[in-house]
Formats: C-alpha cells, structure tokens, sequence
C-alpha cells in the first residue's frame, strides 16, 4: 500500500536545481535574463511532514565530511540529504546509481558513504553521443568538473566509478546489478526530447536487482505539463506513469522536499528561483528569494521481486 507522508499546514521554502545542473536545451530557451546573486534564508522553516528518522552513523559522518563544498553544505537544511536517502532506504553495502550528478552534491556524500561496503557508480552522459554542439560542449565541461572534483579528493572518491550513457539508448551497468538508482532534479529535462524519459526509466528498471528501488526528487507541478514545455516543473502523474510504465511499482511517497509556497508560475521558470536565480532583467529577485527553492515530490519505486530483466543490446 502506498503510504504518503501528509503536510501538516507548516509553510517552508526548500531547495531548487542548484548544482544538479540542467541540461542546455533548457538554458538556451529560456529569455536573456540577469543572474543575481544568492543569498540562504536566515533559518529555513521545518518540513511539510516529519523527516523520516535516520539512525545511520556513517551517512552522518559523511554528511559532516570536511571535504564537501561549503556551498553545498550551507543547503542542508532545506535539502534534507540524511531523510531523503534515509527514505530512499540507502545502506553502506549497496551499490547506488546516481543519475547525472552534476556538480556532485550528493556525490559528495553518497560515494563516501559506499566507498568501504558498496559502489558508487555516476552515470554521466556520453558527451560523443549528443547531437548539438551546444550540448556536446555542455556535457564537455560538466563530466571534466566531476572527474576532476573525484581526482582532487581520492581519500573520498577513489572508488567512485563513472559510466558513460547514451541518452537515446541509455545502459548504466549490467543489467540487475544495482541496489539502489537515484535521480534528481532530472526528469523535466528528459520530457523534453521524445521517447528520452521512458528510455531513461527502462534503463533504471533494468540496471536494478529484483527488489531494488528508485529514488526521484523532481520539481512539482500542479498538473501534467504539455509536451514542450520548458517551465521545469512536471506532474507527480507524469513522473508515476513513466516509472510504472517501465514496470516499477510506486511504494511511497514524502513531504520532506515540499513547499507550498512556490506558486510554479515564474517567467524564467523554476530557475527564476533560488539557486539559480535566473531573473527578468531589473528584477531584484525579493519576490523569489521570499518564495524560496521550488517545490518538490520525493517518491520511491521498487521494482518487483519477481522481476527478471535480460541485459540490454549495446547501445549505438
């Protein structure tokens, strides 16, 4: 049964895309705009929903780890990284997938956290295989940021490992080898181009062990988004029918990235608001900075024990 984590009328502002960079079909649509600078509320307010207890030791050492950026760090309290892993069921032993890290945030955390027990793997995308030159350049720059960020630290990410994808026939390993399958902030970025987000959800269902699950933290929207739509934000629905689709069942969902007062009707997008503060020139960004980071669903799949999946041809 699923089970949802229900608000309980407390209002917040919580993180938006931040370092989990989106890809450059996004940016280059979207109007000239002046980035302003950001600046993290004083104290942000609690969760919609209480945050799912975590009793892990070594995920709270991680998350103290002196080696992660002081910027990332600064977030923690309106990200919530030990309740959503913890709600997402991460254990040291597993081997984890994190879908397009960006610039590492939770990498930062997670492949630290698997080095001794598990694997961590980043699933990047094949910069070869992208058709535009801008977002060839794009996927360039960011896998040479994360490789280079994984180099400069190998007491933490030494036993990180990288697989290169192919969007448009996307494998992130052998198939059933992996405990756990992470995404965030990503799925508005695969809608945009036809066929890309189911392929991307067939490839967590086959990457996963029978049992294993899918976690996915994505900007909400009030309602399912047009095909095309360049806002960011898409449907709870949306993102439920992709995941079952590809044979996941949804198991539950949670509050813990949530905020009400994200009104999701921004002329820049969700990256009119903070981080990114993408702003309609001679904006000052109050209005944004008062809303907050934008709102989020947090859902966990699994895919069923039953399940067997052959492994996939080799991509083109």
């Amino acid at each position: 049964m699923i089970r949802t984590s229900l608000a309980l009328a407390v209002t917040l502002a919580l993180t938006a895309c931040g370092t989990q960079t989106d890809a450059p079909a996004v940016a280059e649509t979207t109007p000239a705009a002046t980035v302003a600078p950001v600046q993290e509320p004083v104290a942000p307010p609690p969760p919609m929903s209480e945050p799912a207890a975590s009793n892990d030791q070594a995920l709270a050492t991680v998350i103290a780890g002196s080696w992660r950026t002081p910027e990332f760090v600064a977030r923690d309290a309106w990200r919530h990284p030990a309740e959503t892993l913890a709600f997402f069921g991460i254990a040291p032993n597993q081997t984890v997938v994190e879908i397009t890290p960006g610039g590492g945030w939770y990498a930062e955390i997670v492949a630290p956290y698997a080095k001794t027990q598990g694997r961590y793997v980043a699933a990047i995308v094949d910069e070869s295989k992208v058709e535009s030159e801008g977002g060839r350049k794009y996927y360039t720059e960011s896998n040479k940021a994360l490789r280079d960020k994984f180099a400069a630290s190998p007491d933490q990410f030494g036993a990180a490992e990288l697989v290169a994808f192919n969007s448009a026939a996307p494998q992130f390993g052998e198939a059933n080898s992996a405990d756990l399958v992470l995404t965030f902030r990503n799925v508005h970025n695969w809608m945009g181009n036809e066929g890309q987000a189911q392929a991307m959800f067939s490839g967590f269902f086959s990457v996963l062990k029978a049992g294993g699950a899918l976690g996915v933290v994505e900007h909400r929207a009030n309602a399912d988004v047009p095909a095309g739509d360049r806002s960011g934000y898409v449907s709870e629905a949306q993102v439920i029918a992709l995941a079952e689709a590809a044979g996941f069942v949804l198991e539950e969902k949670s509050e813990i990235n949530a905020n009400p007062a994200d009104t999701k009707d921004h002329p820049n997008g969700v990256w009119t608001l903070p981080p990114v503060s993408r702003l309609p020139e001679g904006d000052d960004g109050a209005k944004y900075k008062a809303i907050g980071e934008s709102d989020r669903m947090t859902l966990r799949f699994r895919k069923p024990v039953a399940a067997e999946v052959a492994a996939p041809a080799a991509a083109g």
